[in-house]
């Protein structure tokens, strides 16, 4: 998307929900739903909308792991790294999980296909190690199984 169009579309939302309580994380939110991550480009005008500097509304973004700068992959794979699956062998999957997607937590494989992020609970602690594949979660997950998750 061009960046004026990004900046249009920002500026709509931070226009529609401004004048909400904390109306800030809800028009972050509603900026990534739409266009699938927070531009930089976006920020002075949400700031703008708010009042707010771009040095708050940059913090606010760089605060909370769920926000992003930079669009994500085409799948979206989150490893848990709770006190359950750690004892159940995250570790080992995380591990083998960046090594086999050559990437590190919170970074997308160069060619967009998967982007990695930690999650400290998907509530699966019976079934662990667990990840979610798109929204979509899977227990007892080998090496093995990571990988078939990935490729699929």
């Amino acid at each position: 998307m061009p960046e004026n169009k990004e900046i249009e579309t920002a500026g709509e939302i931070a226009k529609a929900m401004a004048q909400r309580p904390g109306a800030l994380l809800p028009i972050l939110h509603a900026v990534q739903d739409e266009l699938g991550c927070i531009p930089a480009s976006t920020v002075p005008v949400i700031a703008q909308a708010l009042n707010l500097s771009r040095a708050e509304v940059h913090g606010v973004i760089s605060f909370y792991p769920f926000f992003r700068s930079q669009p994500a992959g085409k799948k979206i794979v989150y490893i848990c790294r709770a006190e359950s699956c750690q004892a159940m062998g995250s570790a080992a999957l995380e591990a083998h999980a960046k090594q086999s997607l050559g990437i590190d937590y919170h970074q997308t494989t160069a060619d967009g296909s998967v982007t990695l992020e930690p999650v400290y609970c998907l509530g699966n602690c019976a079934c662990s190690p667990s990840v979610m594949v798109d929204g979509e979660l899977h227990s007892r997950v080998s090496a093995a199984r990571f990988d078939e998750l990935v490729k699929a």
